[in-house]
């Protein structure tokens, strides 16, 4: 078997006769890892932010969608002349909704108003608010944490009035 012959300088290092690394060299290793392990924990930090961001929405559009779907669910409330309908909230006890706030805008004058759903009557042949409710209801809500809207969805609730 042949034996690898070491060069020169790999024999001083296993010999012991190397004068080991200059301080330059050192603070320059030192510095390059600094950076590199920075960057990294940027990348996790900002990764982390991200997810629970997603997770934020996520939750915000479940709850929104509960509300719709309850709101689909309770009888069609019929608007007065000029004016709107609204219908109750389910109170959800899950502790993943607790920061959230749920609004609800009045279609016919832009006004936002929390823990009740409005259902603004709707002309669906002009995409705006009809004075009298012909079946048709659009409905607004947006789900908010604190002062910030978190998402909001868009929904119409049909039935009849007399």
């Amino acid at each position: 078997m042949k034996m690898a012959r070491l060069n020169s300088q790999a024999r001083k290092v296993l010999q012991g006769r190397s004068h080991g690394f200059s301080l330059i060299e050192v603070v320059i290793a030192i510095a390059l890892l600094g950076i590199i392990g920075t960057a990294i924990l940027s990348a996790l930090s900002t990764a982390s932010l991200a997810l629970i961001i997603a997770d934020q929405r996520a939750t915000a559009e479940s709850l929104a969608r509960t509300q719709m779907e309850d709101v689909k669910k309770q009888q069609y409330q019929c608007a007065p002349s000029e004016g709107v309908a609204t219908y109750n909230i389910t109170i959800v006890t899950s502790p993943d909704y607790a920061t959230y706030s749920i609004w609800s805008e009045n279609l016919k004058t832009g006004q936002y108003v929390e823990s009740v759903i409005i259902g603004t009557p709707w002309d669906s042949g002009n995409n705006t608010a009809a004075s009298k409710d012909n079946g048709l209801q659009k409905i607004k809500l947006e789900i908010r944490r604190g002062n910030e809207v978190v998402t909001s969805l868009e929904d119409y609730k049909r039935g009849g009035c007399p």
